[in-house]
């Protein structure tokens, strides 16, 4: 293998490795949030809080979606990194194989259950009617795009497990730069209202896509990868190992998701100024993801490979300045999230009773952020040690017990009506957060067979 495609993630300084490992991965979780915010903020400009509220709730439906292909890529990213730690890089092209194969089985799988199901879910999630129409328009085509969508979310994470996070950092930056000018053109002077905004996002990520792989296909010996008809098909034992990662990772993803569906349609029935808030709220929760899913992503591949190597300590530590990172950083947003709401909102949108509204949320939110934040380094160690299982027990608790009874808590017992739904959607990561770390400063991880 070249030198330029796998990163030795497992010698060295953990502090210098992490971070320069991190760094690629926080520019383009910049980029990325840039790209879903971008949507946001020509929507609302352009087409008003209806395009606000069909935008914000499509958006929860298409992280159910994704929520599957990241599961599967997540898992198939953990098999690599525990695979190159393990020096059996010459299992590498059977794996990837069958990671390619199982995300394109998926990729079908929601397109056409997306397609059949999406004006049943919008009902459902009692979308507020004057955003309905935008909201099928702009899911429709979204779903129809579905196999970009998965395809470069396959290509990074396989690259990511290789310990290359440089390259991926190119290719959102080429959908992020193309999104937004494609933005523009569809919304801001076509006037397609948030249909233009999908058309805009499908195109995109189909660029990012094509030029991935065409980068992929010219550096196929360094990838380890043929492209051969033949060389995708599912190897038995990675197959194995995948599915038992793969579905605990999507079943986490969507049970989170599910849970906040759920309180988005109850969100949405105090109508489209709530629902419209609630959005935008969801997006500017995003902001400090730039750092905290940055490292995390880097903590998980550091940590797999890592243990893939036996080497225990360095875990320890590269969980110890994630940790440190992402405490930091909470701090810093809570401060300007506490005394700058509206100004914040105001980037989004310039309707008054949003503007009105969006204190409540940011109070809301900024109640949350301790446990949304610091979540991360732990939940990326126990995804990098291969332990699915804990991942989805969490993440059941946190989707569907947590979530739903603190916020049904909140606004039936209290009765704190629309607050009560707003501080229920994040308050819920406390329950994941404390079983997260209780199980990291236990050791009992310490006793686990290796995953390879």
């Amino acid at each position: 293998m070249k030198k330029e495609i796998i990163n030795d993630l497992t010698t060295g300084s953990v502090f210098k490795k992490l971070m320069a490992f991190a760094f690629p991965f926080m520019l383009s979780t910049l980029l990325q949030t840039m790209y879903s915010m971008v949507d946001m903020m020509i929507v609302g400009r352009f087409v008003g809080s209806q395009g606000l509220s069909a935008v914000s709730t499509s958006s929860q439906i298409i992280w159910l979606t994704t929520a599957l292909c990241m599961g599967f890529t997540n898992g198939g990213q953990i098999i690599i990194s525990h695979l190159i730690g393990a020096g059996r890089k010459d299992d590498l092209k059977k794996a990837m194989g069958t990671i390619a194969v199982a995300v394109f089985a998926v990729a079908v799988f929601v397109t056409v259950m997306g397609i059949i199901f999406t004006k049943p879910l919008l009902r459902l999630l009692s979308i507020p009617p004057d955003a309905y129409n935008e909201a099928v328009n702009y899911l429709t085509i979204v779903f129809l795009g579905t196999l970009f969508t998965f395809g470069y979310n396959l290509v990074s994470s396989i690259l990511r497990g290789m310990g290359d996070s440089k390259r991926p950092l190119v290719f959102v930056a080429i959908a992020a730069v193309t999104n937004l000018i494609l933005d523009i053109i569809f919304v801001a002077f076509l006037g397609l209202s948030a249909a233009g905004a999908a058309i805009a996002t499908v195109i995109s990520q189909a660029l990012s896509l094509a030029i991935a792989l065409r980068y992929l296909y010219k550096n196929k010996e360094g990838f380890g990868f043929d492209f051969k008809l033949q060389s995708f098909k599912a190897e038995r034992g990675h197959l194995k190992r995948l599915l038992k990662l793969g579905i605990p990772f999507a079943l986490q993803n969507s049970a989170i998701s599910i849970s906040m569906l759920f309180v988005n349609k109850f969100i949405n029935e105090y109508g489209l100024t709530a629902s419209a808030t609630f959005g935008t709220g969801t997006k500017i929760e995003q902001i400090p993801w730039v750092v905290v899913a940055g490292i995390m992503m880097a903590c998980a591949t550091m940590v797999a490979q890592n243990m893939g190597a036996g080497k225990t300590d360095r875990v320890k530590k590269t969980v110890s300045i994630t940790a440190t990172i992402c405490g930091v950083s909470a701090v810093f947003f809570m401060t300007v999230y506490f005394f700058f709401p509206r100004e914040i909102y105001s980037l989004f949108t310039s309707d008054a009773e949003v503007l009105d509204m969006a204190p409540m949320f940011m109070v809301a939110l900024v109640a949350s952020m301790p446990a949304t934040t610091m979540m991360c380094p732990y939940q990326a160690f126990i995804e990098g040690i291969g332990n699915a299982t804990l991942v989805m027990v969490v993440a059941l608790l946190d989707g569907f017990v947590s979530r739903i009874i603190i916020s049904l808590t909140l606004v039936h017992v209290f009765n704190m009506g629309l607050m009560g739904w707003f501080l229920g959607y994040g308050m819920a990561a406390y329950v994941n957060t404390i079983i997260s770390m209780i199980y990291y400063y236990s050791g009992i991880w310490k006793r686990r067979k290796a995953l390879i």
